[in-house]
Order: structure tokens, then C-alpha cells, then sequence
């Protein structure tokens, strides 16, 4: 079994550089959708036995004791910064249980129980730390590893190579994860962009009813084409081609 840990920044704060597309308001509610879908996956895993959200958003709690997880501020673990808090955080659940641990983001609108349950049962099988690469393999969206081999949290710029390099220094066997659920997160207009084409029409997730309500979907789909003309073009024909 499994134990998850997944750090939300202040929804308020989130998304900044979706600023140009979206409204304050907007962002929050497409930040709290992901962080949703993302909740509700771990929950239908067969292998997560416990989830710990690390946030100081006013609605966190809230947020947790819809999907049974644990809600820890970053001030109760006295520290500051993405890695200082991941590492400070894992270090207690280390200590509170010796079970795979899993690391990963909030904004992954795709991802599934299956793709979880995939990471853990790769992570089980060869041991060392798994990375799940985000769809450019440059950033890292997730990492699986022993509760007793913490790895050196390295999240920030080209933290996927940057982890693989700490591993190796550490003397820790790295493998990598590549599954469409784990690879898609949202940052910049064009990864909202590529998650309108590839996001399937029958889908009921969070993200999903948010982005297809038709006031949003208009307000997205005339922001995304002021994009590039590739990435126009692309979502154009998409919009014709649907029902």
C-alpha cells in the first residue's frame, strides 16, 4: 500500500500565468477543479491507504474532509518553499509508516486511479524512485519511492533531470513513468489549450464540467485562439469536428 502526499498553493494565488486567459475567479475555480479530480483519484486507488494535502488555503480542510484525506498547513511544519515543505512533510509520514510514499501535484485534470495504481505497482516491482515527467520531460509531476529512501526534492525548473541527477548521487536506482494522466498538467495557456483537444466529451470529471459549462467554454475557446495559428487552427477544427 500506498501513502500520497499532495501540496495545494493558496487557490487565490494559483495559476498565475494563466492570468492573461483567465480571471482571478476563474483560476481559483479551474485550480480547485484539478485539485478535486486529482483527490478523487487517489481515493479510488486500490493502493492509497492515505492521503495528506499540505495547504494554507481557507478551504483546504474543507476540501479534505470531502475525500477523506488529512490537511496540514506548511505552518505546522515549520518551513516555507514547495521542496522544503514536500520534504518536511514526507520526512513525518516516513516516520508514521514505512509504506511506498507518492508524491505528486494538484494539477493533473487527467489523471486516474489506474495510472496511480501503475506508478505504485512499478515502484513495488524495481524499487528505487519512479518520476512521472510532465508531457515536455522537463518538469516532474509526480515521484514514487520506499517510505525509508527519501529522495532530495529538487522541484523547479528542470526538475526532471535534476531529480534523475540526485538519485544517481545518492546511489538510488530512477525509472520513469509515461501515462497521459501523469504527463498533462496545466500551467501555461498552451497546456490549457492541448487539455481542451485531448479532454473526451463523455467525461464528468471536475475540470471537465467546469471548462464545457457554456459560459466558460466560450470565454476559452476565444482566449485560446488568440494563441498561435497552429494552436488556433488545431482547436478550430476540434470545435467543428464536435457533436
Amino acid at each position: 500500500m500506498a501513502q500520497a502526499l499532495m501540496p495545494l498553493k493558496d487557490l487565490v494565488e494559483a495559476k498565475s500565468r494563466l492570468a492573461g486567459l483567465l480571471r482571478p475567479a476563474e483560476r481559483r475555480a479551474l485550480a480547485q477543479a484539478m485539485a478535486e479530480d486529482v483527490l478523487s483519484s487517489l481515493r479510488k486507488s486500490d493502493t492509497v491507504s492515505r492521503i495528506v494535502m499540505v495547504s494554507d488555503d481557507p478551504g483546504a480542510g474543507a476540501l479534505c474532509a470531502v475525500y477523506g484525506a488529512e490537511c496540514w498547513s506548511e505552518a505546522s511544519l515549520g518551513c516555507r518553499g514547495l521542496n522544503p515543505v514536500i520534504d518536511a512533510a514526507a520526512t513525518r509520514m516516513r516516520t508514521e509508516a514505512d509504506d511506498t510514499l507518492l508524491v505528486l501535484h494538484a494539477d493533473l485534470p487527467l489523471l486516474s486511479a489506474a495510472d496511480i495504481d501503475a506508478v505504485i505497482l512499478q515502484q513495488s516491482q524495481h524499487g528505487g524512485l519512479v518520476i512521472g515527467p510532465d508531457r515536455r520531460g522537463s518538469g516532474t509531476n509526480l515521484l514514487a519511492f520506499a517510505g525509508q529512501a527519501l529522495p532530495e526534492f529538487r522541484f523547479g525548473t528542470n526538475s526532471c533531470s535534476r531529480h534523475r541527477a540526485g538519485a544517481s548521487e545518492a546511489g538510488i536506482a530512477v525509472s520513469q513513468v509515461h501515462r497521459v494522466g501523469i504527463a498533462c498538467d496545466i500551467d501555461e495557456p498552451q497546456d490549457l489549450n492541448y487539455l481542451v483537444s485531448v479532454m473526451s466529451p463523455a467525461s464528468t470529471s471536475h475540470t471537465a464540467t467546469l471548462l464545457c459549462a457554456a459560459q466558460w467554454r466560450a470565454r476559452v475557446d476565444i482566449a485560446l485562439d488568440s494563441l498561435t495559428p497552429a494552436a488556433s487552427s488545431s482547436q478550430g477544427a476540434k470545435r467543428e469536428a464536435a457533436p
